[in-house]
């Protein structure tokens, strides 16, 4: 955990720079042949000034290992692991806690593999971490493909025989086994592996779509209002926590009575304020520049990180319950508190509030880890530091309010057994959204585990238990011995309670529309009495414009996701709608396209996107290539309606819950769609 909390503190600190595309990383691969048995994988990179690549087999909890990674291995295996070859490095590194190895200049890393048939197919691809001492570059991958047959020729004839095939004409035109491959030959040799079909329905209507967008609503600002919403909402949530309240008395009395004129006092506590604001805007920058929106949106839907982040609320959970005590190492914060003491001016204060940071960690960090995975899906690279903007504005606020009138530090509620009900009822929230990411993963990668009647079946029995703690009829350990159900305690039980029996009726398929955006979508759900639901006829782009040219229909292509929750308000909100269903069931074909399918293709894409070669490996990388390339977006939901040939009728629509716009939407491009 503390290593975990370490990797976390450096990313904030290492990103905190100017964001700029970076390629300090030359690479270069080939396939070796040793002998008619053997062979070797070489993957070599060279490295710019000032620039180092980790080695391999680095443990958890640290920077990134170099890892191979076979996408195919057709007539051949590998054997042993991954080795690299240059002038390592070891170091100890007091960020990660541990011991470091890399390489600086040049390093090759070399997998070695056994033919085991007379012909061979390989695609292949080593996953490394570059940094230096400023920022960190995020994984990055050196690609290699070859094919051809075992030469059973003697070894000395054996590079006349290589020469002989390579000149041949009527040779497949494959990667030579022995031709350096780098980025430039992948990219121009389309027979590694498949394009694409880049006929019409692939070509790009970026322009034709913003020109028609100049006729409709831009929803990024609501979007991003939203967002800031959200944080604010999270931040003033945290304020009331065990972590934070008693610390704003103890904090404005400090600055009052540290500065014996009011004025200037009230100037350092706004300082102190804003410096909180500063703390946490940069860490919503670090997470945009680290990640970027298209690498959020993947990472949201990673298995690993899903349910890593369950696991990492339910562990909050049972701390908020009483479980144990979980907190940061009490070192960082003596450090920084000892540092604040020794400085003065600006920076102490601002070391002051980054100490508050870290002593409320505990208490914030689920709120700010929910709300940066929550805003991954907007698909706006400014979600992350919007959001923390509006949870740092909400934090901040108190002490600056209470520096200008310190008479309202008297009014002030006191901590106390009230504060300890406020963790416990966080404890339940945090379990109830805990199974939320375990639901992403397991839509992702359809295993089927929480359906949709095991979450409501899992969340009625949370908030159930949510209720009957509010009215003291469950007691933890930390709780006071002679608790009493006060009247706010009464009626948030009142609304958990009824919460619980209006989610009951969703068992047997009720649309629950005031949680749609959490639960799994209803196509998962065995047991479904109700049959008002929209459901797209196709997920596959090409199968669902093939069928609308065949009936003569327009195409509504729905981008979206199983993580992104406004998706799934969309859909409850305004496709549940009579004539919204109406129309797209039976005037549309629509389909629903998700970005975050992580079902394997057939055959890994290579694709130029940018100048840079890229390998799509799941369907959901392929279709979110699709609305970057053709339609110039990359956040859902996103909606285009389009005719049989690819083109688009009407502006695209993202998140807004009008259903008359929507109507009306859908009826224009119908009428457009005749027009043409």
């Amino acid at each position: 955990m503390k290593k975990a909390f370490t990797t976390f503190i450096l990313l904030l600190a290492v990103m905190t720079v100017a964001a700029q595309m970076q390629d300090p990383v030359h690479v270069r691969s080939e396939l070796k042949k040793i002998s008619d048995s053997e062979g070797e994988l070489l993957f070599s990179a060279t490295i710019d000034p000032g620039w180092h690549v980790y080695s391999t087999g680095l443990g958890d909890g640290g920077p990134i290992s170099a890892t191979f990674h076979a996408d195919k291995m057709e007539g051949a295996k590998a054997v042993g692991g991954l080795k690299a070859r240059g002038k390592e490095q070891k170091v100890f590194d007091k960020m990660f806690d541990m011991d470091v190895r890399y390489f600086e200049g040049s390093v090759t890393f070399v997998q070695k593999i056994q033919f085991t048939q007379p012909k061979y197919d390989i695609k292949c691809y080593v996953e490394y971490g570059a940094c230096n001492d400023q920022m960190c570059m995020p994984p990055s991958t050196i690609e290699l493909a070859a094919s051809g047959t075992i030469d059973k020729k003697p070894e000395a004839k054996a590079e006349e025989t290589k020469t002989e095939e390579t000149k041949a004409e009527d040779v497949a035109p494959v990667a030579p086994d022995t031709a350096a491959i780098t980025s430039d030959s992948i990219l121009q040799t389309s027979t590694l592996s498949p394009q694409p079909s880049y006929d019409s329905l692939w070509q790009p209507v970026i322009g034709e779509l913003q020109a028609l967008n100049g006729e409709t609503s831009d929803t990024t600002n609501i979007a991003l209002w939203m967002i800031f919403l959200e944080g604010l909402l999270g931040g003033f949530l945290a304020l009331f926590t065990p972590c934070v309240w008693p610390i704003i008395p103890m904090t404005v009395s400090f600055f009052l009575k540290r500065n014996k004129e009011r004025s200037k006092a009230i100037r350092e506590a706004t300082v102190y304020g804003l410096s909180i604001v500063v703390i946490y805007v940069l860490l919503g920058l670090a997470v945009t520049l680290l990640f970027g929106a298209s690498a959020l949106n993947a990472l949201a839907t990673n298995a690993v990180f899903n349910i890593l982040f369950c696991l990492l609320l339910v562990v909050f959970a049972a701390s908020f319950f009483g479980a144990f005590e979980l907190t940061l190492p009490a070192s960082w914060s003596s450090k920084v508190d000892a540092k604040s003491e020794s400085t003065t001016g600006l920076l102490s204060i601002f070391l002051m509030a980054f100490t508050l940071a870290l002593v409320s960690f505990s208490c914030t960090g689920p709120i700010i880890g929910f709300l940066l995975v929550a805003v991954s899906t907007q698909g706006s690279i400014l979600g992350p530091t919007i959001g923390m903007l509006g949870f740092a504005i909400a934090l901040a606020i108190p002490f600056t309010l209470f520096a200008l009138f310190p008479s309202l530090l008297k009014q002030a509620p006191k901590s106390g057994g009230w504060m300890n009900t406020i963790k416990v009822v966080l404890g339940f929230i945090e379990l109830a959204f805990a199974l939320k990411f375990l639901s992403v993963a397991d839509l992702a990668y359809g295993w089927h585990i929480l359906d949709r009647e095991v979450f409501l079946a899992l969340w009625i029995v949370i908030f159930g238990l949510l209720g009957a703690y509010l009215l003291g009829w469950i007691e933890f350990p930390h709780d006071d011995e002679d608790r009493r159900t006060n009247v706010p305690q009464f009626f948030l039980a009142m609304a958990s309670l009824a919460f619980t029996v209006y989610m009951i009726p969703g068992l047997w398929g009720a649309p629950c529309k005031a949680i749609s955006a959490f639960t799994p979508p209803m196509n998962t759900q065995d047991f479904n009495l109700y049959q008002g639901s929209v459901e797209a006829r196709f997920t596959d782009y090409e199968q669902g414009m093939a069928a609308a040219k065949a009936e003569g229909k327009p195409v509504v292509i729905d981008f979206t996701g199983f993580g992104c929750v406004n998706c799934r308000k969309m859909e409850a909100a305004v496709w549940s709608d009579p004539q919204v269903a109406d129309l797209l069931n039976k005037k549309y074909v629509l389909i629903s396209l998700y970005v975050d399918d992580k079902t394997p293709l057939t055959e890994p894409i290579e694709v130029t996107e940018n100048g840079q070669q890229r390998t799509l490996r799941t369907v959901g990388d392929k279709w979110s290539y699709l609305q970057r390339t053709k339609f110039g977006a990359n956040a859902q939901p996103f909606y285009v309606l389009l005719n049989n040939e690819g083109h688009p009728l009407m502006g695209s629509r993202s998140y807004d819950e009008d259903v008359a716009a929507y109507v009306d939407f859908l009826r224009q491009g119908l009428k457009k769609y005749v027009e043409r």
